[in-house]
């Protein structure tokens, strides 16, 4: 079984070179819906842009699996009378970042390519020694000198601006560049219908294998979503930290590493004969994974769909991640193949109707 195929990673690189900014995220799911055409039965869009493949469709039991298509970005907050932008965060947006980050600012007329400016090292002494990037700080240049020549490049206030950062592959071991959190996810599930589509895999249940919009900013498209579906249960996949780089601390963020497995979280949200059902499955195949667990909320999708619809049996499949929400995100090879051989094995243990209830 070809986990991971040559094909596979052509469309890994294009659909994370794609800009999916939170609440714009058309382009990069049209890109994900067209490779996911061949493996399913149907699908559907919702007024938001969450995208569902359905597999066995007109099965009663409903089964999700789910990831999250949006990235963190920026809104273009003001234009000065010189021509500078200022900005305000779109989604966890890290402002310690910004400076000297090139940029592409979404218009109506097409890209407008800045830079997120800042003063050279030289003019930055005695007291502004102390100088650092602050949401009320930082600014883009676009070569402009004044705002009305901001305006006619088509640029004004509401636009959308992303990072330019492309996908590489680091050490021919770890996938690298913007946005893993969490298209690295919308890639996963989607390979997980490929893998049942040319394994000949009949699940005895529908499958909704969705792309939700909108979750850098509350789990929006997600809680929309599961209240369309109404499924029966819910395996969500985003990223977590791998805290085994310098300046994080794991006696505060947990002991994840990059490349020992997926991090199953155990959560109040998360329900645990789910969560049994799927470390069964690591164990039986001898997929390796690593636990952890979240403090009231896991602060993904999963919240969402646990809590919809009176309740839904949910769990949580993580991807360790380096350098969370910066422009040099980094995941293993190894995890992100065995995050797909997870999802693919766990749901062939979910049977038809299958009763999560914990006693009855």
């Amino acid at each position: 079984m070809n986990i991971i195929t040559p094909a596979s990673e052509e469309f890994l690189a294009k659909y994370l070179n794609n800009a999916s900014p939170t609440g714009f995220e058309t382009p990069g799911q049209k890109l994900w819906l067209d490779y996911i055409k061949p493996y399913i039965d149907e699908y559907f869009v919702d007024n938001y842009g969450t995208v569902v493949g359905v597999i066995n469709p007109t099965a009663d039991y409903r089964v999700v699996i789910e990831a999250h298509a949006d990235e963190i970005s920026w809104f273009v907050h003001q234009i000065t009378k010189d021509g500078y932008l200022k900005v305000i965060r779109n989604g966890g947006s890290d402002h310690m970042i910004a400076p000297s980050k090139r940029v592409n600012i979404h218009t109506p007329q097409g890209i407008v390519r800045g830079v997120f400016g800042w003063p050279a090292i030289h003019t930055r002494r005695g007291e502004d020694a102390k100088l650092a990037p602050k949401l009320d700080n930082i600014f883009i240049d676009v070569g402009a000198d004044s705002k009305e020549e901001v305006e006619e490049m088509g640029i004004h206030v509401g636009c959308v601006i992303t990072f330019d950062d492309e996908f590489e592959v680091l050490n021919d071991r770890f996938y690298m560049g913007r946005a893993l959190d969490n298209r690295m996810g919308g890639f996963c599930i989607a390979e997980v219908a490929r893998l049942l589509h040319e394994e000949q895999v009949k699940l005895p249940f529908a499958l909704y294998i969705v792309n939700a919009v909108q979750e850098e900013v509350g789990l929006r498209g997600a809680q929309m979503i599961a209240n369309r579906i109404k499924p029966h249960a819910a395996i969500v996949t985003d990223v977590c930290h791998n805290t085994h780089t310098p300046l994080v601390s794991i006696a505060k963020h947990g002991d994840i590493k990059g490349g020992d497995g997926p991090d199953l979280t155990y959560a109040p949200a998360v329900h645990n004969k789910l969560l049994q059902l799927i470390i069964e499955a690591a164990q039986e195949k001898e997929i390796p994974f690593q636990r952890s667990a979240s403090s009231r909320v896991t602060g993904t999708d999963t919240d969402a769909f646990a809590y919809s619809n009176a309740g839904v049996p949910s769990a949580l499949i993580s991807l360790p991640l380096k350098y969370m929400h910066t422009t040099v995100e980094m995941a293993h090879k190894e995890d992100v193949k065995h995050v797909i051989q997870l999802i693919f094995e766990s749901l062939q243990k979910i049977e038809n109707q299958h009763d999560f209830r914990y006693f009855h």
